[in-house]
């Protein structure tokens, strides 16, 4: 090949990394300019948005926010929607509607619909694309669309310390106790104890924990060691391979 064009061939190169460097720095800079804070609100009015919060950008569907109480240190991923009430500008009164305890992680693109209480405890965990509704469809009547009949409406509680899998659905009138373990996929309504794994649809207990003889049944792996004690002075870590 001639030399010219082994330079322009070089050049093209670096034209394209480059580009590909400032668009990733650019997009970078974005997203820390379009996150929401309690500190830098941006256009939205929450009831409360508590220290350390912070809602990626973009953001979802956002409106009824001065009905939306966030707890303090929780992380809201990109896309999330968050919405009170059947459309914007509606007056919904003096309380909150929707409330987010301390610690509560919404994963990317998961929705959480309210028209009724939703309340979320502390410490609560979602994976990616979790639908939590006050709101279900009604279709008493065959003559008119689905969509233009007035939804039936249930408040929401979910427990604090529960984990919520990917693509889970929490649906109308659901109460789930504390330390829930909701599988992947899992569509949840009605009553769910303390410390249960739910999976299906619709959800069903498949474990349980017993205070005097663990769980029911046993689970089949070992503890995970928490990589904090891996990484003690005293614990000597393989190298990777």
């Amino acid at each position: 090949m001639p030399k010219n064009e082994n330079l322009f061939s070089s050049w093209a190169a670096w034209r394209r990394r480059t580009a590909s460097r400032l668009l990733h720095l650019g997009w970078r800079r974005l997203q820390e300019a379009g996150a929401i804070t309690a500190e830098r609100p941006g256009l939205l009015r929450f009831g409360r948005i508590g220290p350390g919060t912070r809602l990626a950008f973009p953001q979802g569907t956002v409106f009824g926010e001065p009905w939306i109480h966030l707890g303090d240190h929780c992380v809201i991923g990109e896309q999330v929607t968050l919405t009170v009430g059947m459309w914007p500008g509606l007056d919904l009164g003096p309380d909150p509607v929707l409330r987010l305890g301390n610690g509560v992680v919404l994963g990317r693109g998961s929705h959480v619909v309210a028209s009724q209480p939703v309340v979320f405890g502390d410490d609560v965990f979602c994976g990616p694309y979790v639908y939590v509704t006050s709101d279900n469809h009604s279709y008493e009547d065959p003559d008119q669309p689905i969509g233009r009949q007035w939804p039936r409406s249930a408040p929401v509680e979910i427990g604090s310390g529960s984990w919520l899998g990917a693509g889970a659905v929490i649906l109308p009138g659901a109460s789930l106790g504390r330390n829930v373990v909701v599988a992947a996929g899992a569509v949840v309504r009605g009553e769910v104890p303390d410390h249960v794994v739910v999976a299906g649809a619709p959800a069903r207990i498949v474990r349980r924990w017993d205070p005097e003889s663990g769980w029911h049944p046993p689970l089949r792996t070992l503890s995970p060691v928490p990589v904090t004690e891996l990484s003690s002075p005293d614990v000597a870590i393989p190298p990777p391979r």
